[in-house]
């Protein structure tokens, strides 16, 4: 569970002056802290921060908590001085909640309270945007990064940004605890999917483990007939198993999605890329021939595995998957000018659980440019909204591509294969275009829902830029 520290900020000068003033504050700011809760995040509410004095005790407590991200609740108008101990100690993301108490002042009745003390401290409970330029300010010039959240209590606008935040900061620590295993090598010639992998730990905080086939045979090799029976089975309940499927096909596949649950197990894997080709008939080639299966498996278990060695795609597909969406492997098959659409899908692994009606589990005569046969995964994303992404690796710098998009109905590709068609505001030639011009791998993750406004949160706290195509 991410863990967030909440302080608010006011003035100790305020409090003897205005009756009822501090209590009140405190109320709205426990609201806050209520709602982040029912957000799935453990609250460190260490209350109004009101002087110097107290801004370093609530930051040592913040400190020992050892919080993900930090929000500062603007109650009233408050002193930098107060706020900076607590954000320099802490050296975390650090959101401002700039949120009234309601949209606006009742300003008859306030005007009619009669007593200008009174409506003083009124005010004062209104006042959240005094202080958020003030705060801006001395931040710019400590050098300390920040966001704002700005509406009032019961805007819902203001609860999703919040729970966005929440989200993202969750994804940003299953990113950097994530066990990515690389099992073999690259396809060779795919040069935008090489990968610097020391890039990759330093963006995301991922330890990244290196695999050996060899140990995939080991296990392959110990499997028993009770094992595979129960692993077929396990196919027959997920997928489709069609009747093209020869048993033989079914019990190789088994074997090796068997290995590769065990491999997982014993790195504690979050996440996997993988290709291999070897000599023509080697061992290590009926193992590769017969992943596809059991991948899917993991990639709907919440280990997402990417084929053709593409880790960035590894890290995009697991940065859907901890945001609950999915993530599927997908490259670009077509284009349909008739109907502006776009079709994506790849022969590999597939995320089942986003898809539309049963995922087919059915035999492959020839895997396309690469060797051997044998069981590949069949479906289509659900039609909907969906998120595309991609992790790359620019000239200078490891960044996150988006775009939203639809998956919509129509006809695809029967060729044993994941295949959707996908429509995007900017149309099919501009997003092709634009999406291109960033310089991705040709794959990308694409999961359900529209979660762009997520994903730039997710750049923000972990300093990656974030480009948006639609």
């Amino acid at each position: 569970m991410i863990k967030v520290g909440l302080f608010g900020i006011g003035l100790d000068t305020y409090w003897p002056q205005f009756e009822g003033l501090l209590e009140r504050l405190e109320g709205y700011q426990q609201q806050i802290a209520d709602k982040m809760e029912g957000f799935g995040a453990e609250v460190v509410n260490v209350g109004l921060v009101d002087s110097p004095e107290v801004a370093r005790e609530k930051a040592k407590v913040l400190k020992t908590e050892d919080v993900d991200v930090l929000f500062l609740y603007v109650s009233t108008y408050a002193l930098s001085s107060t706020v900076l101990p607590v954000v320099q100690k802490l050296k975390c993301p650090t959101i401002i909640l700039n949120i009234q108490p309601v949209a606006a002042i009742d300003y008859e009745s306030f005007n009619k309270l009669g007593d200008r003390g009174t409506m003083t401290g009124e005010w004062l409970a209104h006042c959240q945007a005094c202080s958020v330029p003030e705060l801006a300010n001395v931040f710019n010039r400590s050098g300390i990064d920040y966001e704002f959240v700005t509406g009032y209590l019961g805007e819902p606008a203001v609860w999703d940004d919040i729970q966005d935040w929440i989200d993202a900061a969750n994804v940003a620590k299953i990113m950097s605890s994530n066990r990515l295993g690389v099992l073999g090598n690259y396809y060779c010639g795919m040069l935008d999917v090489y990968a610097d992998l020391t890039k990759q730990s330093a963006a995301f905080g991922t330890h990244i483990e290196i695999l050996e086939m060899c140990e995939v045979k080991k296990y392959r090799d110990a499997v028993t007939e009770t094992e595979i029976e129960e692993k077929i089975a396990e196919f027959r309940s997920t997928f489709e198993v069609i009747d093209a499927c020869e048993q033989s096909e079914l019990v190789r596949a088994a074997k090796t999605s068997l290995a590769l649950d065990k491999l997982v197990e014993n790195h504690n894997l979050g996440s996997m890329a993988y290709y291999y080709e070897g000599e023509p008939a080697n061992e290590y080639e009926n193992i590769v021939t017969s992943v596809i299966a059991g991948n899917t498996l993991l990639t709907g278990k919440n280990v997402p595995v990417a084929g053709e060695y593409e880790v960035k795609n590894a890290q995009a597909m697991k940065i859907m998957d901890a945001f609950g969406v999915g993530g599927s492997f997908s490259e670009f098959y077509a284009m349909d000018f008739n109907d502006d659409i776009v079709m994506l899908g790849h022969d590999g692994p597939a995320h089942f659980a986003i898809a539309e009606g049963r995922v087919q589990l059915v035999p492959l005569p020839v895997y396309h440019g690469k060797p051997g046969k044998g069981l590949s995964i069949q479906m289509t994303v659900q039609h909907g909204p969906v998120t595309l992404l991609s992790v790359v690796e620019g000239k200078d710098d490891v960044f996150l591509l988006v775009a939203e998009g639809e998956s919509v109905e129509g006809p695809v590709l029967h060729i044993g294969n994941t295949n959707s068609r996908y429509r995007f505001s900017i149309g099919a030639r501009a997003f092709m275009n634009e999406w291109s011009k960033q310089g991705p791998s040709h794959h990308c993750a694409i999961g359900v829902g529209h979660i762009a406004n997520k994903i730039e949160k997710l750049g923000g706290l972990l300093k990656l830029r974030v480009e948006r195509i639609c």
